[in-house]
């Protein structure tokens, strides 16, 4: 029997109890060298109230070198795998400890590590415990002084959290940097960064006056790819003053782009850490997506320093406090300064998509847990996408003036400590007056609420009703489930399409409808005619909408419904319908077969020449076969992909010579990082789409003839992708080229994996393999990972999930060998094995399988026992 008796301590957020002991200050000096690291922690201790409890301090593969109390060596402790117990502190006391620590050798990228020739940290969530021995919990709130000593020459730039505050040379060719961070923090924003880079520098003023110096390190020779993410930086520097009255408080803002890292960014005090994907661009090397990535990631990481750095987590279950809103803030950043209907439709893609199979899932649970086995397995699109969905939620329940009240109330009881989500609301609701009791239960239940409308009009009286029931099925941690607060946003149209304004009894009802009951009536007079309703309009809440609509009625709402995301969400539910018919012909022995009515929307959408080309994209691109699962309580895998292709085919067969007349009209001259071009290029890619489902041949040729004169990633990767999904008698020669010409560039060849992960084909799995052994790859490199194998299991859905297993065999051998390199990485591509509950009978039993062989491991880690366990407990 393997013991996981380690992997089995849960946590309760029920339990949290205050620390025994404060740290108030902690002074770290780093002797950074080969083979072994030196760190000297020296803590200046605080017992919390009369007791004479232990003080147990977190400690993860370090060899500790000494222990002294006030100066004096100290040989009374205990030392287990993962703790420093200290027993008989005086009430007071510093607390110097000395610890080695092999950086080199860390490949789980937590704690301090090497990213190549630099040295750097990842101290989210749990990670400082693998630097020193330490109180490693949020609500530990230590002001830290950083000395770093280092060889100059491989090493020039030493750089931690804050201000610079002393700096000089030492003998033996060393030198040292003093950092100091006036403002108290948690472990988890600590950073140190040592190495050699190219420099992008830049100032800011903020709205008070203060000077601020910008500086982005980036490796050697990529200083022209760094300018967009510094433009970015200033973009929302400028944003935060201008909409949340939030300005920085250093003297310094450093960001450092390495290629090793487990996450997107960090957003460690004064000095993030980034991975280089969301640092480095420009028009050769990145596309339009990669922009709009950089410039969001940026964003999110700055807007953290007041969200989650100047106000932090009291304990991990409140984790949402910080993400949920901080995502938000960052949507709202990219839809001020971009289109907000199309940063709307892909942020519900996400929703919609992963994140409803997460709620459905084994691993489903509120946006603030109640019980974790490993923190890092919670870094989820529940606690993010959906986190965010809940303070939006907020944000149209309360309106913009009341909501802002609510940050400044936040932000003036919190400052400077550690809150929790409860506390959030709590400011919220005294700044606004409104009661949000039945609100809080999205913070506490997990699942995805469903909302069943039906309607009924009188002509005679001009009545008309929505009858709204909602229900949250059971799921695997929650079976019992409570009505919420929902806002429904709502909008009524008459047959030529003009606004019918909502009122009843003379009193004028506003758009967003409070949903609070399990089922509720909501009553409209003086209703000329029988509406076309417009339900659930900007996504107002995290739901599944389930409205009997005509297809005439969707239609209607592509053509007329004034918000741009409910055009885009009818032509989603009527492409919806399609799909579910289909899947049931298909079943059947019949061809799939589409409504004269769906074909003439769409190509009224294509015709419309007013429409932004951007938005007009979003509608013309088919939801994915993983979103499209989602329609199904048993999903037929091979029947979704042959539905979705003849749809694809059969709408391009509708559109017909439009296609070659648009796509040349959308023919640009050099390339400018501007939302007018970029609609341009997105909707060019989506006709290249449709024009080789139509004609293979003629797309071969516009295939190459556009890659050929691409000056800019955007397009020459559009036309890869059309090759590569339509396995084009191109697709070779081009992936071949392509890969010749960014062989030394990982960041690049990123696409060129993800490419191959993707193709349609049987042979997928064997060229899968063959890229493992490109020298650019490494099973270390988390981005060179999710790159091809992310691509292969998460996105090629009918490849992955062969009825031989062969997918899933190939998934867990990689799990098992990432067990003991980087658990963290393996523990997000374990995603598409444990998301089983819906599939055939034949496959759950190749995944169960699977599943089994991995948690009979005898040293399966943490991140990986919870996942496991849940899924096979389903």
């Amino acid at each position: 029997m393997t013991d996981h008796s380690q992997a089995m301590t849960a946590k309760y957020r029920q339990d949290y109890q205050a620390p025994l002991y404060w740290i108030d200050s902690l002074d770290l000096d780093f002797q950074l060298q080969d083979p072994l690291c030196r760190v000297t922690a020296i803590s200046r201790v605080r017992r919390n109230g009369e007791h004479n409890e232990v003080l147990a301090l977190d400690g993860e593969h370090l060899q500790l070198v000494s222990v002294s109390i006030d100066g004096v060596a100290c040989e009374q402790y205990e030392l287990t795998d993962n703790q420093l117990r200290l027993s008989n502190l005086p009430a007071e006391c510093v607390l110097t400890i000395v610890t080695d620590l092999d950086a080199a050798g860390n490949t789980a990228l937590e704690g301090l590590y090497k990213s190549g020739d630099a040295y750097c940290t990842q101290c989210e969530a749990e990670g400082f415990r693998r630097i020193t021995y330490y109180l490693d919990r949020p609500d530990i709130l230590a002001r830290y002084s950083t000395r770093i000593t280092a060889d100059k020459a491989r090493y020039p730039y030493l750089l931690s959290n804050g201000n610079k505050v002393d700096s000089g040379d030492l003998d033996g060719g060393r030198h040292f940097v003093q950092w100091q961070d006036p403002f108290p923090k948690p472990s988890y924003l600590f950073a140190l960064v040592a190495g050699d880079f190219d420099v992008e520098r830049s100032h800011y003023t903020t709205q008070s006056g203060r000077e601020v110096a910008l500086e982005i390190f980036v490796d050697k020779g990529n200083l022209d790819r760094a300018g967009f993410a510094m433009e970015s930086l200033v973009n929302a520097m400028r944003w935060d003053e201008q909409r949340f009255g939030l300005e920085y408080d250093l003297d310094i803002y450093m960001i450092v782009a390495v290629d090793f890292f487990n996450m997107g960014a960090m957003e460690n005090k004064g000095l993030n850490v980034f991975n280089s994907k969301f640092v480095l661009a420009n028009p050769a090397t990145a596309t339009d997506g990669d922009y709009h990535g950089i410039e969001r990631v940026i964003a999110h990481e700055y807007f953290h320093n007041w969200t989650g750095n100047r106000v932090t987590c009291r304990d991990w279950f409140q984790l949402s406090l910080k993400e949920g809103l901080t995502v938000f803030r960052d949507q709202e950043f990219s839809s001020d300064l971009g289109s907000r209907g199309v940063n709307r439709i892909n942020n519900v893609r996400t929703v919609r998509g992963p994140q409803f199979a997460e709620d459905a899932g084994p691993m489903a649970h509120p946006i603030r847990p109640d019980v974790v086995i490993e923190m890092n397995n919670f870094y989820t699109l529940t606690v993010y996408e959906k986190g965010a969905e809940v303070i939006r939620m907020l944000h149209t329940l309360l309106g913009e003036d009341a909501f802002q009240a609510g940050m400044r109330l936040y932000f003036e009881r919190h400052d400077g400590s550690a809150a929790t989500c409860d506390d959030f609301v709590q400011a919220m609701e005294d700044a606004s007056g409104r009661d949000l009791g039945r609100f809080r239960r999205w913070y506490s239940q997990s699942g995805t609420p469903e909302l069943t409308v039906t309607d009924d009009y009188d002509g005679d009286s001009g009545v008309y009703r929505l009858h709204v029931r909602q229900h949250t099925p059971p799921t695997q941690d929650q079976p019992q489930k409570l009505p919420l607060h929902i806002p429904f946003d709502i909008e009524l149209y008459d047959e030529q399409g003009a606004v019918i304004p909502l009122q009843y009894q003379g009193q004028a009802i506003g758009n967003v409808l409070d949903v609070l009951e399990a089922e509720q009536t909501f009553v409209f007079d003086r209703v000329p005619v029988r509406p076309v309703p417009s339900l659930l309009r900007d996504f107002s809440a995290p739901v599944k909408l389930h409205y009997d609509y005509s297809e005439q009625a969707l239609a209607f709402l592509m053509r007329h419904a004034r918000n741009e995301f409910a055009r885009w969400d009818a032509a989603q539910m009527l492409i919806n319908k399609a799909v579910f018919d289909g899947v049931t012909r298909v079943q059947q022995g019949q061809e799939v077969e589409l409504s004269a009515t769906l074909l003439a929307a769409f190509v009224a959408i294509l015709d419309e020449a007013s429409l932004d080309p951007a938005l007009k994209a979003e509608i013309l691109t088919l939801p994915g076969e993983a979103t499209l699962a989602e329609l199904f309580e048993v999903v037929d895998i091979d029947a979704i992909h042959r539905v979705r292709d003849a749809i694809h085919t059969r709408l391009a067969e509708a559109f017909g010579p439009r296609l070659a007349a648009t796509y040349d009209s959308l023919r640009l001259t050099g390339y400018q990082v501007v939302h007018a071009d970029m609609a341009k290029r997105a909707l060019k890619a989506v006709v290249l789409g449709y024009l080789a489902a139509l004609d293979a041949e003629r797309a071969d040729a516009l295939v190459r003839e556009q890659y050929g004169a691409a000056d800019n990633m955007t397009d020459t990767l559009a036309a890869l992708q059309v090759a590569n999904s339509h396995l084009l008698p191109c697709r070779a020669a081009l992936l071949a080229d392509f890969e010749g010409k960014w062989a030394q560039d990982g960041l690049v060849l990123d696409n060129w994996l993800r490419l191959v992960g993707a193709k349609p084909a049987a042979d997928v799995l064997d060229e899968v393999k063959q890229a493992m052994s490109h020298p650019t790859f490494s099973i270390r490199n988390p981005n060179r990972l999710r790159a091809l194998v992310g691509s292969f299991a998460m996105n090629n859905q009918v490849q992955f999930h062969a009825r031989d297993g062969s997918g899933y065999r190939f998934l867990t051998d990689l799990l098992i060998e990432l067990n003991s390199i980087n658990p963290q990485v393996a523990s997000r591509l374990i995603t598409p094995l444990i998301q089983f509950k819906r599939l055939d009978e034949a496959r759950k039993g190749l995944i169960r399988a699977e599943l089994a062989r991995l948690q009979g491991l005898p040293s399966l880690a943490r991140d990986l026992y919870e996942k496991v366990s849940k899924a096979l407990a389903q």
